[in-house]
């Protein structure tokens, strides 16, 4: 009986250290990390989420430079070492996409085999929090697009398809319209910002596809989606995080109203005259962001490596 128990003593003190190694060894990657890429000479932005399943088994949502966020079934820690295999998502080939890393510190480092075979270095740190303690205190809006010219952006390629025509009479904007139209380079801000409030008037033709980043890591989606379409890449979601509450898009060929406010991390839309996403966290980029450095202020950026798009207005008031 005394041996017994000394066994069942024994077992549960074996129990409690493996379990208790174990949270210690998952803990050190567990959380949010801001990924840089180097491809081809050039540095991208990606993106990494790990989290428990129950006490033992790691799961995770993975950003890369392109496409929206994609569950991991399982990550797998041993010695400091992490990895995971992942399905492809909008690439050609049928190949899984690997990534290997070495937790060095408080850093991951490591490198992602693509499916068309790429294998590209990275490093990884953890993504800051972005809270915020107080209510911002607004400041005065700014006409980001004059409605003239290309006054205060720039063009993301060597190439810049983007141009600015006279309204006709009979349209609602009275004043001169951005255009997209062809795909082509995306159109960035000149200035960046932290907090603020966003308002945009854009219009897109059938089968359109483009989005507004904010701080050009955060893309709120604008397309002509159809019943196929993930909820979390219609028009009005944080693409591939947050999907709208509601549809308030009018048909292609209209104008529509976007009204932004970023606080941190976290985000309301009004999409014409509703709230269709209220106070919601962005976990992190979105695919096509154009850096991972999401402690610093960023611009407004346009995208226009897609479908043909225009926009009537674009207003920001800052945080002070």
């Amino acid at each position: 009986m005394k041996r017994s128990l000394l066994t069942l003593l024994f077992l549960f003190i074996i129990l409690s250290v493996t379990q208790a190694e174990t949270y210690s060894d998952t803990s050190s990657v567990l959380g949010r990390w801001d990924i840089t890429v180097t491809i081809s000479g050039k540095d991208f932005p990606s993106w990494l989420e790990v989290e428990r399943s129950g006490s033992r088994v790691l799961v995770g949502r993975f950003v890369g430079p392109s496409g929206s966020a994609r569950p991991i079934s399982q990550v797998n820690l041993s010695n400091g070492k992490l990895s995971f295999s992942i399905p492809p998502q909008w690439e050609a080939q049928s190949n899984n996409l690997n990534l290997e890393a070495t937790l060095e510190g408080d850093s991951l480092v490591g490198s992602i085999t693509f499916p068309d075979g790429r294998n590209c270095k990275f490093s990884a740190v953890r993504a800051p929090a972005l809270t915020r303690n107080t209510k911002p205190v607004w400041d005065k809006p700014i006409q980001l697009f004059n409605g003239k010219d290309l006054k205060g952006w720039h063009a993301s390629g060597r190439t810049n398809q983007w141009i600015v025509e006279n309204a006709r009479p009979d349209d609602p904007v009275g004043r001169g319209i951005l255009k997209s139209p062809k795909a082509g380079s995306n159109l960035i801000s000149d200035a960046t910002f932290n907090d603020f409030k966003l308002q945009v008037k854009f219009r897109f033709r059938e089968h359109g596809n483009s989005g507004v980043y904010l701080r050009g890591r955060y893309e709120v989606q604008i397309t002509d989606y159809s019943k196929e379409t993930p909820v979390k890449d219609v028009l009005g979601s944080i693409y591939g995080f947050i999907a709208p509450s509601e549809s308030a898009g009018k048909k292609p060929g209209e104008w529509q109203t976007y009204e932004i406010t970023l606080i941190g991390r976290m985000v309301t839309i009004v999409l014409n005259g509703k709230t269709i996403i209220c106070n919601q966290e962005i976990p992190g980029i979105t695919g096509g962001a154009l850096n991972s450095h999401e402690g610093t202020a960023g611009p407004i950026m346009l995208q226009g490596d897609h479908e043909p798009i225009e926009y009537g207005s674009i207003i920001i008031t800052p945080a002070k």
